[in-house]
């Protein structure tokens, strides 16, 4: 019945976009009086808008002739004319919505149609960005229409003064990344008085790669910690008894009684038979077999069966256990006996105490941190060591965040493993969600062109509804199938010969790793080859604008982590307007556009650019951003994503060794590669499993933090109050 009357009233989204379209067609109406209008008179539109606001008309119904107004102030400052889509995407805005539109398809330029409009309310409009890079380019970008029209742009960035701050936040539109945002609302509350709070009144924000910050994002909340009066040499000396403790060998196979078989024959760890008491031929009863185990604190492990009889294999117990999908790490029975006995040895635990009576308990979390650092936490992928400090590295935007630190003494425990100067642990003063620092906005948009996977979260916890947005020019890259190997080894063997193939026939390459570490990796591979190319992760972030400048160019080779994955734009041939502003005043710009013009056909006849993805990320969006780096406004492009078994994902989520088992079994063998659906099928549902995982993670944080958040509400108003009060007495009875 559903499909029926879809078929007949059209979608949800088919619908609104018709209704769209009407208004659309009432801007253009009013395009050719905007345009006779000279440069004075139509700044002057502005002011009139102001004044018709303040005397009772809503922003609804100054849509049409701001967007008209706006529209003729980008065709006169940077000569870029917001095609239908966008001024549908502008409303879809304005009316508080998620618009997903393609990568390429001009989110930055359709955002300024609603920032204009809602600032005309006079109560600012904040546009989030995930990083500080792009809420500064963005801001310099838009700047001159949002001053043709008389209004002022500030961008907030961690390290200013208290004073930038606030200039930046009196602005009408204010540039600032979500953790910024987010910071500066909890230091406002942390203020003594009015006059060093930095925001005002939380009006409209826009929120660019809005499932990022909204999604992915949110799994962590934002916390100002204070130092907590505690020593740090606890760290120092638990981490010198990690080594010492050995992991255990987890495995899916049948152990001890669960054994079905009551014959079984048994090899050590090294392979060498192992004889029962009553037979030489290596054959025992079940119970004999784990008796001897037991007596080598180990377990019976099968192996195979052949006839009646089992063929294990002893496996040592190990001292802990680790959980790849939680990033948690667990001390096992035998881990305990050990630990306490090194501790014992070490002088942390007194003679016949236990680790876990209630007066160790410090020494138990301690233990706990320093576990999950040495075997969870991987420098070049989770963190950096820069300047003799551990920086995390944000695992969705692959940029560094300095200042921002793990808590539960996580970071102090990676210090200790890395052998920088341990800091002192905090304790938090002042924390909140982005789930609920968002929701605190009177009115919130955002824009992404990967957010329809995650509509039902969107409307869930935001109450912001998807709206998919028509591209303007058709989409023709060509998204090759992914090719699936046995072994890494293969699986990088055959990037490198995609990547020397491309840059011989003049293809420009961006290839996207998942890490800091892989991309380091796969360049050693280049330079061994000789093979000349730039390398785009948190250790050179400085050089960030400059390589993305030329990644266009023909036959360049760009390896980059997620840092090129959002709002990352190649213009194929290299960047005209870079070029121009670095070749200064007296350059030949003629001769330097002629150049350019010959370097874009030629990437253009060479097939655009190419994206090679080295593995699936556990996120299919953030696949779909790096792929939406190519094919951008209609260019050619191509992408194709490489995995092999031994992939991350597929070790954790799915289920390698069967598959693998499975793959030889049908011939394949290692070098080879395979393209089939059910592996795409099994990967994708890995991915899905992930994602599912995560979204508990943050429906988990959002209850618990809706509890504090009631309560923040109330101190914060208060405190407030309180300050804006000449008299508080009425307020303290």
């Amino acid at each position: 019945m559903a499909n029926f009357l879809t078929r007949i009233f059209g979608s949800r989204n088919q619908r609104l976009l018709r209704e769209y379209s009407k208004v659309v067609d009432n801007i253009n109406a009013l395009e050719e009086g905007i345009k006779a209008l000279d440069d004075a008179a139509l700044r002057a539109r502005t002011a009139e808008f102001k004044q018709r606001y303040t005397a009772g008309e809503t922003l609804d119904d100054l849509l049409a002739e701001a967007f008209a107004v706006a529209r003729e102030a980008s065709v006169r400052t940077m000569h870029l004319r917001p095609f239908d889509v966008q001024l549908i995407g502008g409303m879809v805005l304005h009316d508080g919505n998620i618009a997903e539109m393609r990568t390429g398809e001009g989110k930055t330029l359709m955002s300024t149609l609603p920032t204009y409009l809602n600032a005309i309310g006079g109560d600012g409009v904040h546009i989030v960005t995930v990083n500080e890079y792009l809420a500064q380019r963005d801001a310099d970008w838009m700047r001159p229409i949002y001053e043709f029209l008389g209004l002022t742009v500030g961008v907030s960035k961690s390290g200013q003064s208290p004073d930038e701050k606030r200039a930046a936040y009196q602005c009408d539109v204010t540039y600032a990344t979500n953790n910024e945002l987010g910071f500066d609302y909890l230091r406002d509350n942390l203020a003594f008085s009015t006059a060093d709070k930095a925001q005002r009144k939380l009006n409209f924000a826009i929120v660019d790669e809005v499932d990022s910050i909204l999604i992915d994002e949110a799994r962590t909340p934002l916390i100002i910690s204070g130092p907590a009066e505690s020593s740090t040499d606890l760290y120092a000396q638990i981490n010198k008894l990690i080594p010492k403790l050995r992991q255990h060998d987890e495995t899916d196979e049948a152990t001890n009684f669960d054994i079905t078989s009551n014959k079984v024959s048994l090899v050590d760890q090294n392979g060498s038979p192992v004889r029962g008491d009553a037979d030489d031929s290596g054959e025992m009863g079940l119970e004999e077999a784990v008796s001897i185990a037991e007596q080598r604190d180990a377990d019976v492990v099968l192996i195979s069966v052949e006839g009646k009889i089992a063929k294990c294999r002893l496996v040592i117990r190990g001292d802990y256990t680790t959980d790849e999908k939680t990033k948690q790490a667990h001390i096992t029975e035998e881990g305990h006996q050990r630990v306490e006995t090194l501790m014992t040895q070490a002088g942390l635990l007194a003679e016949g105490e236990s680790l876990y009576d209630v007066v160790n308990i410090r020494l138990l979390h301690h233990l706990s941190s320093a576990l999950r650092a040495h075997t969870m936490y991987q420098c070049d992928v989770d963190y950096i060591v820069k300047d003799g400090e551990v920086v995390i590295v944000d695992e969705f935007t692959g940029r560094t965040m300095p200042g921002r630190r793990w808590g539960d003494g996580l970071h102090q425990a990676v210090e200790a493993k890395e052998g920088v100067s341990i800091k002192q642990e905090n304790q938090t003063v002042a924390s909140i969600t982005f789930q609920n620092y968002f929701r605190l906005y009177n009115n919130l948009s955002g824009m992404t062109g990967t957010a329809d996977t995650e509509a039902f979260e969107f409307q869930q916890i935001y109450g912001l509804e998807v709206v998919v947005i028509p591209t303007h020019m058709d989409m023709i890259r060509d998204d090759q199938p992914d090719l699936v190997y046995l072994t890494e080894n293969d699986k990088h063997e055959a990037i490198i010969a995609d990547i020397v193939d491309c840059s011989e026939r003049g293809q420009p390459v961006l290839v996207g790793t998942t890490s800091i570490e892989a991309s380091e990796l796969l360049s050693s591979f280049l330079k061994k080859k000789s093979i000349e190319h730039q390398v785009l992760n948190a250790k050179q972030h400085e050089r960030e604008a400059q390589i993305v400048q030329n990644a266009g160019r023909p036959g360049a080779i760009t390896i980059a982590t997620n840092m090129a994955g959002r709002g990352t734009d190649i213009v194929l041939g290299g960047n005209l307007d870079a070029e121009l502003a670095n070749a200064g005043a007296g350059a030949d710009e003629p001769s330097i556009r002629e150049a350019w013009d010959k370097r874009h056909k030629e990437v253009i006849e060479a097939g655009g650019l190419h994206i090679v993805g080295t593995e699936r990320h556990e996120s299919r969006r953030i696949d779909n951003q790096l792929r939406g780096r190519s094919g951008r406004q209609g260019d050619p492009g191509s992408s194709r994503f490489y995995l092999s078994m031994e992939d991350t994902l597929m070790r954790i989520f799915g289920d390698p060794e069967r598959t693998k088992r499975l793959l030889s079994r049908a011939g394949m063998r290692e070098g080879e590669a395979i393209e089939s659906r059910l592996l795409s099928r099994q990967i994708e549902r890995a991915q899905r499993k992930v994602e599912a995982h995560n979204f508990d993670i943050r429906k988990n944080l959002l209850e618990y933090d809706d509890v504090a958040n009631d309560q923040r509400k109330v101190v914060y108003h208060q405190r407030s109050e309180l300050m804006d009060a000449d008299e508080i007495e009425d307020s303290v009875a």
